[in-house]
């Protein structure tokens, strides 16, 4: 196996593309936006929309197998590649169900996992029901795209609900109980096609408008919730029937019990920390599984916090680098992005600590953070 074709252009890509080039591979990906995050970096680009059929046809017949970097694609592109016997992986039947969430979290519970209880809302009529059965308050979130808090709605009331149902504009939504958590926590899991899987440190996310903004690895969890919440991980991967790196998210409530919240089926933003504090990350992890290669056992070599590098709209040009570099223990990833729009996701940047994760070592890094300001180019 020579040559690796990804659908997707944005830093995922990049970063799956980072080390199929590092491990020796050539790498090919189709984006609409020239000159991608994850183009800068492959060999080639085709630059074509993801619904495309022809130039993913192209995509497959010019590498070895095809794999991609989100999961708001064309499910008729991933199975025109298989008709056609090219090798993609994840496997459409992956795609589908995680591509709607109705599917995914019917998936999960037939897993014997818990999820928060829901109902689908397919008219407007179908609220009364559902407010009924999952009662108030509530999340209302569009049934297929949406993604960092986008298409998403917390309603207190059946007026709020039926105004979220109108602002969906016509779509299928679900109807979820709102899970007043202690914890976000995510799972970064890897499978192969021999059925084999390994997991990640549990990691501990924090949010800010529904984009993730910080993640703590190891989260501040037991020992007992750590193994409960990969023993998850491990169940979904293997019921999913998935090749490659995917991750759960879970929420922790008051009373330690795990719930599913969402599935990805490729690497995740929560497992960034990867590339630099552990000897495999997420992303090799991925090139090794999807290429038929041995998995690593995941090693982690340092506590880490994760910190998300967001547009503010005020410009395009990053300021504070040369103080945030100051620090030894950061290590700092742009994405190649041209334009720091609002809540674009720009860069991260990772801090490795040789102690434990504590309230302390937390300030320090959104101190860091604070040092970085998007400002307009001179």
């Amino acid at each position: 196996m020579q040559s690796i074709g990804v659908i997707g252009g944005g830093q995922l890509g990049r970063m799956i593309a980072l080390e199929a080039k590092r491990m020796g591979y050539h790498v090919i990906v189709l984006d609409p936006q020239e000159h991608s995050p994850c183009g800068q970096v492959a060999d080639e680009q085709i630059i074509a929309s993801y619904d495309d059929t022809e130039a993913i046809e192209d995509l497959g017949a010019r590498t070895d197998l095809v794999t991609y970097e989100f999961e708001n694609i064309a499910i008729a592109s991933v199975q025109h590649l298989e008709e056609r016997g090219y090798r993609i992986t994840p496997a459409s039947n992956v795609l589908r169900v995680t591509q709607d969430r109705l599917l995914e979290k019917t998936f999960v519970r037939e897993c014997g996992i818990p999820t928060a209880d829901f109902h689908a809302i397919d008219r407007v009529e179908d609220l009364a029901a559902a407010a009924m059965m999952v009662g108030f308050p509530a999340v209302m979130k569009t049934v297929r795209g949406g993604y960092d808090g986008k298409g998403q709605w917390r309603v207190q009331s059946l007026a709020e609900a039926k105004a979220a149902f109108s602002a969906a504009r016509g779509v299928q939504v679900i109807f979820e109980r709102f899970v007043p958590f202690v914890k976000e926590l995510s799972v970064i899991a890897t499978r192969n096609a021999r059925d084999e899987v390994v997991t990640y440190p549990i990691a501990e996310n924090e949010h800010d408008h529904g984009i993730l903004a910080m993640t703590l690895a190891p989260a501040r969890i037991t020992q007992r919730l750590a193994a409960r919440a990969a023993q998850i991980a491990i169940t979904i991967g293997r019921k999913l029937g998935i090749v490659g790196t995917y991750c759960v998210e879970l929420f922790l409530t008051q009373n330690d019990e795990l719930l599913v919240n969402e599935l990805a089926p490729r690497p995740h933003n929560s497992g960034h920390y990867t590339i630099d504090a552990a000897q495999c990350s997420q992303y090799e992890q991925h090139i090794r599984a999807i290429c038929e290669l041995p998995l690593a056992q995941p090693r982690l070599l340092a506590n880490a916090i994760m910190m998300n590098i967001l547009g503010t709209g005020a410009g395009d040009r990053l300021d504070g680098v040369e103080k945030l570099l100051a620090d030894p223990s950061i290590e700092l990833h742009m994405y190649g992005k041209k334009h720091a729009v609002a809540q674009r996701k720009m860069g991260h940047f990772t801090m490795l600590l040789d102690g434990p994760i504590d309230d302390a070592a937390i300030k320090r890094a959104k101190a860091a953070h604070k040092q970085l300001r998007w400002a307009a180019a001179n």
